[in-house]
This record gives C-alpha cells, structure tokens and sequence, in this order.
C-alpha cells in the first residue's frame, strides 16, 4: 500500500480525495459541527486491489483525529476498515458499534 498519497480536503465537492496517476480515489462527507460523516468511499476501476481504499480511509482518519471531529461512519468500506483497526474507534460517536 502506497501511503504517500496526499489527501485533498475539496469541501466544494464534499468529498476527500487521492489523485492517482489521473484519476479520483473519493470519500464523500457531510459535515456537521463537530461530526463528520463518511457517507461513500469509490475507488476507479483501474486502482482496486492496490491499496488505495484502505490508504484514502487512513489518512482520512488521520484528518478526522487532527481536527478533533467525532467520527459517523456511514460507508460500509470504512466500517470495515475500523473493525480491523480497532484503533481508530476512539474517534467514532459513542453508540455506534461497529463489531
């Protein structure tokens, strides 16, 4: 997995993003106050199987925990990365269970 993607913040469009070689890696959000919610993580086609979601969620999380914003994770892919990295669910809101 690449982490030396950088993540692109693009609050017009509401969503993070990775430019990949051209192309858009995306998590879309809604922000309210003090929450944040993933609402849909897509990966092109082309870049599956090469780390590229789980690296957009991460540094995503990285972002979330910077700015101290609580976590509503709507996206059934960052649901699933939070349950294999049990470490980042001190940022969610307190009542989710992500298992």
């Amino acid at each position: 997995m690449n982490s030396d993607y950088t993540l692109i913040d693009n609050s017009d469009a509401k969503q993070f993003e990775f430019n990949v070689d051209g192309q858009i890696a995306r998590i879309e959000y809604i922000r309210a106050k003090e929450k944040i919610y993933l609402t849909h993580t897509e990966v092109p086609r082309s870049l599956e199987g090469k780390g590229v979601g789980s690296a957009i969620v991460l540094k995503a999380l990285e972002w979330v925990k910077e700015r101290e914003l609580t976590l509503v994770p709507l996206c059934p892919f960052v649901a699933l990365y939070l349950k294999r990295h049990p470490e980042w669910k001190s940022l969610v809101l307190k009542g989710i269970n992500i298992g």
